[in-house]
């Protein structure tokens, strides 16, 4: 299980950089499997901590994503609509979900080595 040690990790399995950018950690894309539709926010919409904002349907089941800061979003990852699969391939990369601007982190996401912990 890749935990990349620059991103900060919400215990529901999201990730986030510092310039905003979220997307599913690699041990849920993998516990959810193939994944086959990605349901983003839209951009303007101010979300809080702790909402849930986008939907990731797999093969075995569909999961709510939870933003893990608060701000507005600026950029949703439009490639997700013809190729999901890339939440699969590079959930750190090609994979992201959104970017939101100016993002106040939750106060309680983990480090890599926390998240790691909880989840291997």
């Amino acid at each position: 299980m890749q935990t990349p040690t620059e991103l900060k990790y919400a215990k529901t399995h999201e990730w986030l950089k510092d310039d905003g950018t979220v997307g599913i950690t690699d041990f849920a894309q993998d516990q959810l499997g193939d994944v086959v539709y990605v349901e983003l926010p839209e951009v303007g919409r101010v979300v809080s901590a702790g909402e849930s904002v986008a939907v990731v349907e797999s093969v075995k089941t569909a999961s709510d994503i939870y933003a893990p800061a608060s701000g507005t979003v600026v950029a949703v990852n439009d490639q997700l609509s013809g190729s999901p699969e890339l939440v699969n391939s590079g959930p750190y990369e090609g994979g992201w979900l959104f970017r939101v601007e100016n993002p106040e982190p939750a106060d309680d996401l983990l480090s890599a080595e926390e998240y790691a912990d909880a989840n291997g």
